[in-house]
């Protein structure tokens, strides 16, 4: 009996030592950190290779245009100026939008000194004329050279009063045509420089399409070419080009526009003359259209049916040489081609591809 009472307390002991291991290794477990998370890499993709575009060649109506922007001008226009100088606008007598008749007076400069000097040798020469019929009287009797010189003075007075009355006539600007005045460019009471813009007056009633070309694009239009023009907020009408523009060698290219009837050049040089401009007439003028009016103009230059075409990226060009480069069930091979026609969006080809062949862009 002792000897079962013995072993079975030593089994209790060693289950209790068993215990107090487990407990004890439990215990330290957890005061040891706890292991990072493995982390998760996303998955890399490689690149792709970018596919480059491929165009089949097809076939077109090819147009090359010439294009401008404009407005509406007329063929009669005057600018009108003074030719007196340093006077004052003492009288204007129009204003913008006004219709004139041709010799209606548009404005007066102040020559009130000159009118009252011109008067005084009027009544001056009234003398000078009683005091010539009396050497006219007296002739026989006076030396031929002291004579001569009596005449010389008297006509040099009368040429004098003829100088002056010009000169007054100056300060008057009447129209030298029949329109609308346009532009008035002074005001009452200014002081006015000779042949400085004073006015315009235009002729509304023939109005015509302006604009101005560059040297090549001139080259290739000619009179009566057929033209659209697009005007601003009036929409598309057809016509035809009537006059190309005229070089003014005498001034250097400059205008040289109407003068009012006073002559001289002036300030003139800086106006713009239907000359300057290629000009279109249209067949049918909109309503609500008026003089500066902005406009476009389009001009086929060039047309061809059934044209052979590729897009511009898909030309290739090494010095001299022009290729595309010809995709088919064999792969890319390079072929030379001849250019013709070219416009934003397509390039004709005239030797080297068939319509359905495919090439590549860049």
């Amino acid at each position: 009996m002792s000897t079962k009472w013995w072993t079975e307390k030593l089994a209790r002991k060693r289950l209790a030592v068993l215990l107090a291991a487990s407990l004890v290794a439990a215990s330290g477990c957890s005061l040891l950190p706890k292991e990072q998370e493995e982390e998760v890499l996303p998955e890399i993709t490689p690149p792709q290779i970018s596919q480059k575009p491929e165009y089949e060649v097809t076939t077109t109506t090819l147009e090359t245009r010439v294009s401008a922007s404009g407005k509406l001008i007329s063929l009669q226009e005057e600018t009108l100026f003074f030719t007196l100088d340093g006077r004052r606008l003492m009288e204007l007598n129009v204003k913008v939008g006004d219709t004139v008749k041709a010799g209606q007076v548009i404005g007066r400069l102040d020559v009130e000194d000159l009118e009252k000097d011109l008067r005084q040798k009027r009544l001056q020469f009234r003398r000078d004329e009683t005091a010539m019929k009396e050497t006219l009287r007296k002739r026989d009797e006076m030396d031929p050279v002291d004579f001569e010189q009596e005449v010389i003075n008297f006509e040099e007075k009368r040429q004098a009063i003829a100088d002056q009355e010009a000169e007054i006539a100056k300060a008057e600007l009447t129209a030298p045509i029949s329109g609308t005045v346009v532009t008035v460019n002074v005001k009452k009471g200014d002081l006015i420089k000779a042949y400085d813009p004073v006015a315009v007056i235009s002729d509304t009633s023939q109005l015509v399409a302006a604009v101005k070309l560059t040297k090549d694009d001139l080259e290739k239009v000619s009179v009566g070419m057929p033209v659209t023009v697009d005007l601003n907020n009036a929409g598309k009408v057809n016509g035809k080009i009537k006059q190309l523009p005229v070089p003014d060698t005498e001034n250097g290219g400059n205008g040289n526009g109407g003068n009012g009837g006073n002559g001289g050049t002036g300030g003139q040089n800086d106006a713009e003359r239907p000359e300057d401009f290629l000009l279109v007439t249209l067949d049918k003028m909109p309503k609500g259209v008026q003089r500066g009016t902005p406009l476009s103009i389009s001009i086929v230059v060039n047309r061809k049916e059934n044209a052979i075409v590729i897009p511009p990226s898909a030309l290739r060009s090494m010095g001299s040489r022009t290729y595309v480069q010809v995709v088919d069930e064999n792969g890319k091979r390079e072929v030379d081609v001849e250019v013709g026609q070219q416009t934003a969006t397509e390039v004709e080809i005239i030797k080297g591809l068939t319509p359905g062949q495919k090439v590549v862009g860049r």
